[in-house]
């Protein structure tokens, strides 16, 4: 049986988020998807969804929503205080909701962006085989666009499922600062040493310009040895680029599919969702590393993940 998930409230940004839309960058369609995948995927494996169902990626401000169908529910990622029918609901954990009820996000308390997955998935229609919102281009998820007071989302009702706890989740510390590692870039030999030596050593501010196609970061500009533009090429999640002023943007997950700007280096896959959990006004400290120690943070990160899959519960 399906229903609606009315918003009575929509927050600042709540979006349909998916992981992505694929496979179309080489027609210049952006892939989208949720800030922090690693949120997204632990929600969806607690409520028994695959990892690629479609969750509500909600920003800084929480939404109310009232589910017009009994559902089971999950949220990961950045802490509020959420209540449904006036009683508090842990983070992290499955919950089972009955008709009627109303869901609250009230004081953030750290993080950015929290992920909401609803056993079955938010069923808004596909778009190039994907539901995830990219708003620049009115693509995807709820028409386009991010949640408004009044719409009526599609969703499934589901029986009641055992609570599960998470594994170790992940929140941006409440001091607003996060450590982000980082590997060469395509370009990276067009910066001199006192530019790398910059990045790596200097904290940066996300700046109130920033948004979910990438945080412009406010600190030392990054002088280039070559002052020539580069050829477009493909454009990655956590592209560190460089325009020609120095200030860098580090590239999120609702970036353009090529750009031009040289990329000085990239953010870890592993710190990926660190990064998807800050906010303007955040500040950021880069490390480099070894290729190695990248592809072991990875593993270390997928862990918990593959732990809560083999004990999960199918929706």
């Amino acid at each position: 049986m399906t229903g609606d998930l009315h918003v009575i409230r929509a927050g600042l940004q709540t979006t349909v988020q998916d992981l992505g839309r694929w496979g179309f960058q080489a027609a210049g369609v952006p892939v989208a998807g949720p800030m922090d995948p690693f949120s997204h995927r632990l929600a969806n494996l607690l409520v028994g969804n695959p990892i690629n169902a479609a969750t509500l990626e909600i920003t800084l401000i929480g939404p109310e929503l009232e589910f017009v169908v009994p559902a089971t529910i999950a949220v990961c990622g950045a802490e509020f205080d959420i209540t449904a029918g006036g009683s508090p609901v842990p983070m992290g954990t499955s919950v089972h909701l009955a008709r009627g009820t109303r869901l609250q996000f009230g004081r953030r308390r750290a993080g950015a962006r929290a992920y909401l997955a609803i056993a079955g998935g938010v069923q808004t229609p596909p778009v190039l085989r994907s539901r995830a919102t990219h708003v620049v281009s009115a693509m995807g998820g709820f028409e386009g666009r991010a949640l408004l007071a009044g719409d009526r989302l599609p969703v499934q009702a589901t029986p009641s499922l055992e609570a599960i706890r998470r594994a170790s989740g992940l929140t941006l510390p409440a001091s607003g600062r996060a450590r982000l590692r980082l590997l060469p870039g395509p370009q990276a030999d067009w910066f001199d040493a006192a530019a790398h030596k910059a990045l790596a050593s200097v904290s940066f501010r996300v700046s109130p310009r920033s948004n979910r196609m990438g945080y412009r970061l406010e600190g030392p500009p990054l002088a280039r040895e070559r002052t020539e533009e580069a050829i477009s090429a493909p454009l990655a999640f956590g592209a560190v680029q460089v325009p020609a002023a120095g200030e860098p943007i580090l590239l999120m997950a609702d970036r353009q599919t090529a750009g031009g700007y040289p990329q000085i280096a990239s953010v870890i896959a592993a710190d990926w969702p660190i990064a998807g959990q800050l906010a303007p006004g955040d500040f950021i400290e880069f490390a480099f590393c070894t290729r190695h120690d990248a592809a072991s943070a990875l593993i270390a990160r997928e862990r918990p993940l593959l732990r809560v899959a083999d004990n999960a519960p199918r929706a």
